[in-house]
């Protein structure tokens, strides 16, 4: 237990594009190993910590969204966290977005905590042209120079993070500033991005965070998000010009983003990355010093060093996307078109299963079944669906502490 004996929380709140996938697959994939050295993930899936940080950010749910509602998924997150006997890790790298009412709200939810906000921040010169490819899987058609132009005009204005969402996600000091009205310097945590962006090494530094071995977790099926090249991204920025306008985001999210771009685009290996302009470099290494001297004086506690924060000149020539040929193009929608075709036909006629019956023993299958009576679809359906009263609230951190108990199996 933490010195005061309270429930220590880790607060992850971002940055996007900072290793955030990374490091939540890493936690995910070793809940159990967590677990064993007193840290609980709360929720079920890493989903849950999603959706609660829509919740805690007042995201409207379009009509269209086949979701279950996400209101009041904060309240049963967070009292979940509470509720863990040593250590819990909360992790939404949108919670950097956060406003200051929102923040005020989530610190008074887990003011019962010994509450520690980590933020992970990376070096400004390769974060945005890996903010520009995001918002283009997000359905955007912004060119990549004209969106550039568009963050820097906004850079200076008093409203910017009113006005842009990428200054809303990374107004870095902004936001630890907001944060660290209701938790010491002491509690706020900057972890700097590895020069190389290594997983491994990200991990090793979220770890020390935490206060645990980073050799206990088993890391070999977790892989960093890949970026796209440059013809893959700019064939999907002009497939998106394409789209029809009634096309729902959640489809798009769903078959677009997470099908075409980050499963069938993303491994075309050998492409040519994207870079920032020449005549752009110099603002970027200002506005990242901005940064660095800014924890610096807040006396934050920095794990890593803050010069990997510092841009550095690119290695190769600059091309813009608008500049690919398109025979590039081309060959990117051709493999991506030939990938998506031989899914859908393995979806429709999937291989024939075998006869034999699958039996489980009995305690498993009991297991299961108590699994399926509490934590099945129609179960979370309906308790989501009436997550705004506060007594269902409550009984949904009753059904995670009977579900997650410790030594209780999952199936």
């Amino acid at each position: 237990m933490p010195p005061s004996g309270r429930t220590r929380v880790y607060l992850h709140i971002g940055e996007p594009k900072t290793g955030t996938t990374f490091l939540q697959q890493a936690m995910w994939a070793n809940r159990s190993r967590l677990a064993r050295h007193g840290i609980v993930l709360p929720g079920q899936v890493h989903r849950d910590h999603f959706r609660a940080s829509r919740d805690l950010r007042d995201i409207k749910k379009l009509p269209s969204d086949p979701a279950d509602p996400w209101v009041g998924d904060w309240d049963v997150l967070t009292g979940e966290a509470l509720s863990a006997p040593h250590a819990a890790v909360i992790s939404d790298e949108l919670l950097a977005a956060c406003t200051a009412p929102q923040v005020e709200r989530g610190a008074r939810t887990l003011a019962a905590a010994d509450l520690h906000v980590v933020c992970t921040v990376r070096d400004f010169g390769s974060l945005l042209p890996a903010e520009w490819q995001e918002t283009i899987k997000c359905r955007a058609t912004m060119g990549w120079e004209d969106w550039l132009d568009g963050i820097i005009g906004l850079e200076s204005a008093p409203d910017r993070t009113a006005r842009s969402l990428f200054w809303r996600m990374h107004d870095t000091l902004s936001a630890l500033r907001m944060w660290s009205q209701y938790v010491a310097p002491d509690h706020v945590h900057v972890i700097a991005l590895p020069r190389d962006r290594s997983g491994d090494a990200l991990w090793v530094r979220f770890a020390s965070v935490l206060g645990i071995d980073p050799g206990e977790l088993d890391l070999s099926g977790v892989r960093p998000n890949a970026s796209l090249g440059l013809p893959e991204i700019e064939f999907l920025r002009r497939m998106n010009q394409s789209l029809p306008e009634d096309l729902p985001y959640w489809f798009y999210s769903e078959k677009i983003k997470g099908d075409l771009a980050h499963d069938v685009l993303s491994a075309r290996p050998g492409q040519a990355r994207l870079v920032l302009p020449p005549d752009r470099e110099a603002w970027a290494k200002e506005q990242a010093e901005l940064v660095v001297a800014g924890v610096r004086e807040a006396g934050y506690q920095v794990t890593g060093d803050l010069s990997e924060l510092l841009p550095e000149p690119a290695a190769r020539g600059y091309v813009a996307p608008a500049d690919i040929p398109a025979d590039q193009m081309l060959d990117a929608a051709v493999r991506a078109a030939v990938t998506l075709t031989s899914r859908q036909f393995a979806s429709r006629y999937p291989g024939t299963r075998s006869s034999q019956p699958w039996r489980l023993p009995p305690r498993e299958m009991l297991t299961r079944l108590e699994w399926k009576v509490l934590n099945g679809p129609r179960t979370r359906r309906l308790l989501h669906q009436n997550s705004n009263l506060a007594a269902v609230r409550r009984l949904r951190v009753a059904i995670w502490r009977i579900l997650n108990h410790p030594g209780r199996a999952r199936p």
